[in-house]
């Protein structure tokens, strides 16, 4: 880790010495460098920012601060780039209840906040709002995805487990609203757990003929090792947010067939996508991970709509984003009526790939899927 973030602040450092002093466009990037999960926003930072690079945009600044996955420091951070910074536009957040300490005030006071990961589904509901984009899903979409996947599949009894906070109850939520089998139970960690012996325990005790789990970052690296220390033999599944390509590398072999959900993969086919990969690894010594593809992602959406109009010009700069018209790695990219995707969820698998596991691409689990919450959202 020290490796990884030792990388990105060189990249930050680089980035921001190219810009000149003349910015007519600032963006606050506020995210996670720091401490459990920070790998999450490393790779959110980096992937923006090679988007930014490969642009060659001398008139937008990119203004890029730690939240240490705490909301209050999120919070201030927002204030202080809003306030004092003057920026036009904030992203970056990793954490949905970070997401939730900064967003809903942010986008009154006529900024606007384009998310590269966290999707909370009050964001996408009753608290939607014009200046609020989400570039990635809506919390529940790949967790849904694989109550499809499981339940075509015909896999039985899945124990369930996430943390106790908003992405972890809208992720069973999500499962739940499509796997309609039998459960053999249901647990919420505390956000940030890194001993999980007691629920692997209840796991042990209950008839479970399979696991699905959503713990991102570290969390995921603790339970999937702590896992096979038990010497528990069940199917794994779970979103790609627990099997990420840095965490395959922390877990090692012991991922090794685990099925996972995600709206992007390093091998899907397309011009965009190879490039991006091939750029990102070649300048960072690893394969990008979906928070990478997102960061990337948001990157050139802002950079589309820039082409037509300045964030100053609200309702020009918000058709823009709308419209989306930019190249996405995930191939067609489309906006619903609450500003969130409508896209497809894959199917991937864990491999043996040249020295450690890899994802490889299985299938298509659902197509064009739209969240549950737009009904809610009064746009």
């Amino acid at each position: 880790m020290k490796k990884l973030m030792s990388a990105g602040l060189g990249l930050l450092m680089a980035s921001t010495a190219a810009v000149s002093h003349a910015e007519d466009v600032k963006i606050g990037m506020i995210t996670t460098l720091s401490g459990g999960g920070s790998h999450l926003g490393v790779d959110v930072r980096d992937g923006f920012m090679l988007a930014m690079e490969q642009a060659d945009r001398d008139n937008v600044q990119v203004l890029i601060q730690d939240d240490a996955r705490r909301p209050d420091v999120a919070k201030n951070l927002a204030n202080e780039f809003i306030q004092r910074e003057n920026v036009d536009i904030l992203t970056g957040i990793v954490w949905s209840n970070l997401a939730m300490a900064v967003v809903p005030s942010a986008v009154r006071k006529g900024t606007f906040y384009l998310s590269p990961n966290a999707g909370p589904s009050e964001l996408a509901g009753r608290l939607c709002h014009e200046n609020y984009f989400n570039v990635a899903w809506q919390n529940d979409n790949l967790h849904e995805a694989m109550g499809v996947h499981m339940e075509k599949d015909n896999v039985k009894k899945p124990f369930i487990l996430a943390p106790n906070y908003p992405a972890g109850t809208d992720g069973l939520a999500g499962f739940k609203r499509y796997y309609k089998g039998e459960l053999a139970g249901e647990l919420y960690t505390k956000l940030g757990q890194t001993d999980y012996a007691a629920e692997l325990a209840q796991i042990r005790a209950s008839d479970a003929e399979s696991i699905y789990f959503f713990l991102p970052g570290g969390m995921g690296i603790s339970f999937m090792k702590q896992y096979q220390s038990a010497g528990l033999d069940l199917p794994v599944y779970g979103p790609a947010f627990s099997f990420d390509e840095i965490i395959l590398g922390a877990v090692g072999d012991a991922s090794v067939g685990v099925k996972n959900t995600s709206q992007w993969t390093h091998d899907l086919e397309n011009p965009t996508n190879r490039a991006f990969v091939d750029s990102f690894s070649k300048k960072h010594g690893r394969v990008p991970t979906l928070y990478a593809s997102q960061g990337f992602d948001t990157a050139n959406l802002i950079l589309s709509a820039l082409d037509e109009a300045h964030p100053d010009d609200q309702a020009a700069f918000r058709k823009a984003l709308k419209a989306a018209k930019f190249d996405s790695v995930r191939g067609d990219f489309r906006f619903g009526r609450n500003n969130h995707p409508i896209q497809d969820i894959y199917v991937r698998e864990v491999v043996a790939g040249d020295g450690k596991p890899t994802n490889r691409l299985v299938g298509v689990a659902v197509e064009d899927i739209q969240d549950a919450y737009v009904e809610q959202c009064k746009l």
